[in-house]
C-alpha cells in the first residue's frame, strides 16, 4: 500500500530511524575508510560506547583498522589508553600513522581485577579519548558497567576478544568479527544498531593507514627503545 503526502514528509525528517537502516549516531568517529564507515551508525566509530571486536588471529592488521580515528581524537588533545596489549606495540609504526605516542598511555603487569579497574577509570576520564583492553572477562555485570563508564565519560571503549574468544559483551552496541581475507582484512557485523550487514567489508587497512607491522618483538632492543622513550607507562 503507499505511503500517504503526510507519511512521506515525516520520514523526512533526519530524526526519523528506519528500523531496517543503520542507526544513527551523532557521537560517531569516522573510522578513515569509506566502506567501514558506510555499515557503522552514524558513519564510524561509537564513542561513549563500548565496542567488541574478536580476532579469527592475531597480526591481521587488527590495530591499523583503529589507527586513523585514534590520530584524530588525539588530535582533540585527548588521551589513548590500552590496557594490557599482548605484544609490544611497535612505536615508530604508531608514530608514522599520526599516532601521538605522548598521549598514548600503556598499562602492563596488573592483576586482573585490576586491569578492570583501570579500564573502568579510564573510560570515566574526561581527558581520555579512546580505551582498549585486552581482557578475558565474561561477567556480563562486569561487562554492563564498562558500557556505562564509556557512556558517562563519552569514550570510544573497544574490548578486544583474542582468538579462541567468543563475542559476549550483549551490553556492547557493536560487535564485530576480524579475518583475513585475499591479502586484506575482512570486517564482519556481529551486532549493530540498524539492520543486518548480508557480507563482510573487505578493507586494505595498510595502505590507507600506511603503516606495516603495528606491534614489534619485545626481545628487540630497538622496539624497546623506543617504547621507553615514547611511552608512558603504568605498571601496577
Amino acid at each position: 500500500m503507499p505511503s500517504s503526502p503526510a507519511l512521506a514528509v515525516v520520514l523526512q525528517n533526519p530524526a526519523i530511524w528506519r528500523g531496517g537502516e543503520c542507526a544513527p549516531d551523532p557521537q560517531a568517529v569516522p573510522s578513515g575508510f569509506a566502506t567501514l564507515d558506510a555499515v557503522l551508525p552514524g558513519g564510524g566509530w561509537p564513542q561513549a560506547a563500548l565496542t567488541e571486536i574478536v580476532l579469527a588471529r592475531e597480526g591481521i592488521g587488527e590495530l591499523a583498522l583503529t589507527l586513523p580515528a585514534l590520530a584524530r581524537l588525539q588530535a582533540a588533545r585527548r588521551d589513548v589508553v590500552w590496557i594490557s596489549p599482548p605484544h609490544v606495540p611497535y612505536a615508530p609504526a604508531l608514530a608514522a600513522a599520526g599516532v601521538d605516542l605522548t598521549r598514548l598511555i600503556l598499562v602492563q603487569g596488573c592483576t586482573p581485577a585490576e586491569q578492570l579497574w583501570a579500564y573502568e577509570q579510564a573510560l570515566r576520564a574526561p581527558e581520555c579519548a579512546a580505551a582498549f583492553a585486552w581482557l578475558p572477562t565474561g561477567d556480563e555485570r562486569v561487562l554492563r558497567r564498562l558500557q556505562v563508564a564509556a557512556r558517562d565519560g563519552r569514550t570510544w571503549g573497544v574490548l578486544w576478544r583474542r582468538p579462541g574468544q567468543h563475542a559476549v559483551a550483549t551490553a556492547a552496541p557493536l560487535r564485530l568479527a576480524l579475518a583475513p581475507a585475499e591479502r586484506k582484512l575482512a570486517v564482519r557485523v556481529l551486532k549493530r544498531r540498524g539492520g543486518e550487514v548480508a557480507t563482510p567489508v573487505l578493507l586494505d587497512v595498510h595502505a590507507t593507514a600506511r603503516v606495516g607491522a603495528v606491534r614489534a618483538d619485545p626481545r628487540s632492543s630497538a622496539g624497546r627503545g623506543a617504547l621507553s622513550r615514547r611511552l608512558r607507562v603504568a605498571t601496577s
